[in-house]
């Protein structure tokens, strides 16, 4: 260790690539600490949107009778692991809670801010990492089967307008018009025209770690739990040595509640796993972008991989071994869309979405530690409001205007 760095960045995914490649083009020296590559984890394997048009947080359901559904654990949108329950009833208890409608509203009112910020920040970023040939700027569809869940997004519709959201409702022969390869097995869709979608995330996320490292930023292996408060600073332990700064933003996802416990800070941060896998679509058949099927709970991407499978939520131990059954009930349901070949790898890929009761992310200062930072808790956003974050925080952290107020989002809000 021959100096002392302005930020050390632990987590190399999108939240924490984003926040480096901010926080260098401000000026700092940043180091970015993973024990694995950039885009490696979580960021790899999401399906693709970044969805500036969002409203509403994935929230857990509240009627008995779609309640009881997932109970007996034969749903496509979720699955969960009877033994694990123990261990997560209190934060399920919370999520359900904040699952409100109301409070969903108001989420959607508090979150708005940030999913506005999403497709610009993206795409300043995209082309300032050369990155533009994984990027479709043309929006994707909501799918739904049944007239009456078309109907049923008659009132986000109209929160939609007045945000300003361009999310317009579809009949089938228009969806048809857009995907003319999907099966007419639907009642019509959305489409979310204020959205991009990419090729590949965890390329854009490579792309990205690719701009910090020309622009004078350092990518090193690490260990973040090796962190520790010194004078002046903070240091981590790393495949170059010791390395310190005065400043630390903690963008770990799933992994961030294990570090920050370290330094006193308990946070209701859930894991919601989730599984992907990539086909061959048969004959000629092509998607032009994601397709969501909102009755079953899965989203169609096509990738550079292939047609990437998106399956919803797992309930488990964030380490407990792979359980992809919703591959399967997905990949079967999707028959009825679209014509899906043969897989393209031998075993599906599992992720871990980090996740907060009240779909809030934990963005901002530590109240205890000068200098630390927090960005992780984003559920299923990550990806999308990664560059978002990482703008807001760098500009925190460089003494800048905020251009979102970062108060929501703050560590001890459920005390």
């Amino acid at each position: 260790m021959t100096d002392i760095q302005d930020v050390l960045v632990l987590g190399a995914g999108m939240v924490g690539v984003s926040t480096a490649l901010h926080a260098r083009m401000r000026g700092l020296h940043v180091v970015l600490v993973d024990r694995r590559g950039p885009g490696e984890e979580t960021s790899y394997g999401n399906s693709g949107v970044i969805d500036g048009g969002n409203l509403y947080p994935v929230a857990m359901p509240r009627d008995v009778p779609t309640l009881f559904k997932h109970a007996l654990n034969r749903q496509t949108a979720s699955h969960y692991h009877p033994a694990a329950l123990p261990s997560v009833a209190s934060w399920m208890l919370d999520y359900w809670r904040w699952s409100a409608p109301e409070r969903l509203e108001d989420t959607a009112r508090v979150m708005r801010p940030f999913f506005a910020d999403a497709v610009g920040s993206h795409r300043e970023l995209m082309k300032i990492a050369g990155a533009e040939r994984y990027f479709r700027q043309d929006g994707w569809l909501e799918l739904y089967r049944l007239p009456q869940s078309l109907a049923a997004q008659d009132r986000r519709l109209g929160l939609s307008k007045e945000y300003g959201i361009r999310n317009v409702k579809l009949t089938r022969d228009e969806t048809l018009d857009l995907e003319p390869h999907l099966k007419p097995a639907f009642a019509g869709s959305i489409w979310c025209q204020d959205a991009d979608t990419v090729s590949s995330p965890g390329g854009v996320t490579k792309a990205y770690a690719e701009a910090f490292a020309k622009a004078g930023g350092r990518i090193v292996i690490g260990d973040a739990m090796t962190l520790k408060k010194v004078l002046g600073g903070y240091e981590v332990e790393t495949s170059e040595g010791t390395i310190r700064a005065r400043q630390v933003v903690v963008a770990l996802g799933p992994w961030a509640g294990d570090l920050v416990a370290k330094f006193g800070y308990r946070v209701p941060l859930g894991v919601k796993r989730g599984y992907h896998r990539h086909y061959a679509p048969k004959g000629n058949a092509f998607l032009n972008r994601q397709i969501c099927d909102e009755d079953v709970g899965y989203v169609l991407c096509p990738m550079e991989q292939g047609v990437r499978l998106t399956t919803g939520v797992e309930i488990a131990l964030r380490d407990a071994p792979a359980t992809p059954v919703q591959v399967d009930r997905a990949f079967r349901a999707a028959a009825d869309l679209f014509d899906l070949g043969e897989p393209v790898e031998a075993e599906p890929w599992m992720g871990r979405r980090p996740a907060t009761p009240d779909s809030r992310p934990i963005i901002g200062a530590a109240p205890r530690h000068e200098g630390m930072w927090f960005a992780f808790g984003h559920g299923h956003w990550g990806f999308t409001l990664g560059p978002a974050t990482g703008k807001a925080l760098a500009s925190a952290m460089a003494g800048e205007p905020v251009h979102i107020d970062l108060s929501p989002y703050r560590i001890d809000r459920w005390k």
